[in-house]
Protein backbone atom coordinates (compact mmCIF):
# COMPACT_ATOMS: atom_id res chain seq x y z
CA UNK A 1 0.00 0.00 0.00
CA UNK A 2 2.86 2.50 0.82
CA UNK A 3 4.20 1.91 -2.69
CA UNK A 4 0.90 3.05 -4.62
CA UNK A 5 0.82 5.69 -1.85
CA UNK A 6 4.22 7.24 -3.13
CA UNK A 7 2.84 6.64 -6.80
CA UNK A 8 0.23 8.68 -6.19
CA UNK A 9 2.61 11.13 -4.38
CA UNK A 10 4.81 11.64 -7.26
CA UNK A 11 1.85 12.00 -9.79
CA UNK A 12 0.44 14.46 -8.00
CA UNK A 13 3.90 16.63 -8.08
CA UNK A 14 4.57 15.32 -11.74
CA UNK A 15 1.30 17.25 -12.56
CA UNK A 16 2.46 20.11 -10.66
CA UNK A 17 5.83 20.22 -12.89
CA UNK A 18 3.58 19.91 -16.22
CA UNK A 19 1.50 22.91 -15.05
CA UNK A 20 4.71 24.87 -14.22
CA UNK A 21 6.41 24.08 -17.47
CA UNK A 22 2.98 24.99 -19.82
CA UNK A 23 2.97 27.98 -17.50
CA UNK A 24 6.62 29.35 -18.34
CA UNK A 25 6.11 28.34 -22.26
CA UNK A 26 2.75 30.85 -21.87
CA UNK A 27 5.68 33.67 -20.79
CA UNK A 28 6.21 35.93 -23.51
CA UNK A 29 9.77 35.37 -22.69
CA UNK A 30 9.87 31.80 -21.29
CA UNK A 31 13.57 31.13 -19.79
CA UNK A 32 14.88 28.19 -21.15
CA UNK A 33 17.57 27.15 -18.55
CA UNK A 34 14.22 27.26 -15.95
CA UNK A 35 12.41 25.05 -18.74
CA UNK A 36 14.91 22.24 -18.93
CA UNK A 37 15.28 22.01 -15.36
CA UNK A 38 11.48 21.45 -15.22
CA UNK A 39 11.55 18.88 -17.55
CA UNK A 40 14.00 17.04 -15.88
CA UNK A 41 12.59 16.87 -12.76
CA UNK A 42 9.01 16.37 -14.53
CA UNK A 43 11.33 12.97 -16.14
CA UNK A 44 12.90 11.81 -12.91
CA UNK A 45 9.25 11.41 -11.40
CA UNK A 46 8.17 9.48 -14.51
CA UNK A 47 11.11 7.55 -14.25
CA UNK A 48 10.47 6.49 -10.48
CA UNK A 49 6.87 6.10 -11.49
CA UNK A 50 7.52 3.55 -13.44
CA UNK A 51 10.31 1.94 -11.70
CA UNK A 52 7.61 1.58 -8.89
CA UNK A 53 4.62 -0.04 -11.21
CA UNK A 54 7.27 -2.02 -11.97
CA UNK A 55 8.05 -3.59 -8.17
CA UNK A 56 4.53 -4.20 -7.82
CA UNK A 57 4.06 -6.74 -10.75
Amino acid sequence: MAVEARIRELGSRHQSLDQAIQDELRRPYADDIRLKELKRQKLRLKEEMEALRGQMH
